[in-house]
């Protein structure tokens, strides 16, 4: 171990995307001394994020939801359309937000507008630094946890946060096992404009080979993620942006009309990852180093964003945020969650891609249930908005 001096601090964040500038806008109060490492990256890939109330809520606390306004659009129905061919296929299921007393049940806005305007808040933030730097070794000790690489200088942090995504240095130096797996899928991302209103609503066609979402953004503008199989995803991908389009208006059946692409797109393969601790010794895992899996029921960052939402919780109020107790309670606070809905989400894409007819019954049976059932429509939208949490009712 090197006896070199370092610099202390009382929380190093590991990795800068989305989750690791908010888990540091989160922490940096009271007080602390925070440090975010690693580059900023803010590429217009076609690729949004769809922020569920609860994240929304905590970008309002965090200071970032005003410069987001006008960059998204509320997604205030969201529509499941079955067009897998099954035998026991199911008319459309809406999920309409004011169902459960909300405005939306979101907003989506693209993954470059929400980094860069939590790259903004941050550098503004007393208490935060910013260090582009590349971490390249962290060594555990008794009351802290030096961090080493290139671009800063070594540093002593009372907690450690891992926001560094699916091959993670922090949680290899907790310890901390992982499990991944591979999708025989690849998700094809885009933004498009269209001739028709989309009304606030997001479309999700569950197709033989993985969902094909449609996702409402300010204007007659709509983002795209389709799951193939590798194979088409070659062939479509290679597709100029005008036959681009009309493959993907015809896949939607041309529910807003003539479509054109604005903008990059994206080509990301499919796959899941799961861990057995959120937390071991004084270093914490968020976002991508904690859980991955497909882009279904909009889950992803929004998870993500509740592991902020829950370490803040966690270490508020704490003298040494990396101390036992409190990564205990963050790690109890996460399991239960992060598990249900990373099972939830394997089962329903690995359902769409096989044709055996229990998995289609099993299928169609929940759908006419959601249809048809309003109470049990209201508890899944309750659900999957914010693990159980209430929802906000709407001003007047």
């Amino acid at each position: 171990m090197s006896t070199h001096a370092a610099e202390p601090v009382d929380i190093a964040i590991v990795g800068a995307g989305p989750v690791g500038l908010a888990a540091a806008l989160a922490l940096a109060t009271g007080g602390r001394s925070v440090t975010l490492l690693g580059p900023l990256a803010t590429p217009r890939d076609g690729r949004t994020v769809a922020l569920l109330d609860s994240s929304w809520r905590l970008l309002a606390e965090i200071g970032v939801q005003d410069a987001l306004q006008e960059k998204a659009a509320p997604l205030t129905v969201m529509r499941l359309v079955d067009d897998s061919g099954s035998l026991f296929r199911q008319p459309p299921v809406e999920f309409r937000a004011s169902e459960i007393g909300l405005d939306a049940f979101g907003w989506n806005i693209e993954n470059a507008d929400l980094t860069e305007a939590l790259a903004e808040a941050a550098r503004a933030r007393p208490g935060l630094r910013l260090l582009p730097g590349l971490v390249r070794t962290i060594e555990p000790e008794d009351d802290a946890a030096r961090l080493s690489g290139e671009g800063f200088a070594p540093l002593r942090a009372r907690l450690v946060v891992g926001a560094d995504g699916r091959n993670s240095q922090v949680r290899a130096a907790a310890g901390i096992t992982s499990r991944d797996w591979r999708y025989p899928q690849v998700a094809l991302t885009g933004i498009f404009e269209h001739a028709r209103d989309h009304r606030e609503t997001s479309t999700e066609f569950h197709t033989r080979k993985g969902p094909c979402t449609l996702v409402p953004l300010p204007g007659r503008r709509s983002s795209l993620v389709w799951l193939v199989d590798p194979e088409e995803a070659e062939v479509i991908a290679a597709l100029d942006d005008a036959s681009f389009a009309r493959r993907v208006e015809t896949q939607v059946q041309s529910l807003f009309g003539a479509m054109r692409v604005v903008g990059s797109r994206g080509r990301i393969p499919m796959g899941g990852l799961s861990v057995d601790r959120f937390a071991a010794g004084r270093m914490a895992l968020i976002g991508e180093a904690a859980h991955v899996f497909p882009p279904i029921g909009a889950q992803g960052l929004n998870l993500g964003l509740r592991d902020v939402a829950a370490l803040r919780d966690a270490v508020i109020g704490s003298e040494d945020p990396g101390a036992e107790p409190m990564m205990a309670a963050y790690d109890t606070a996460r399991r239960t969650d992060v598990r249900l809905r990373t099972g939830a989400v394997d089962v329903l894409n690995r359902t769409l891609l096989t044709d055996l007819l229990p998995a289609d019954l099993m299928r169609g049976a929940g759908l006419l249930a959601l249809s048809r059932i309003g109470p049990l429509r209201r508890l899944v939208m309750r659900q999957g908005l914010a693990g159980g949490a209430q929802a906000r009712r709407r001003a007047g």
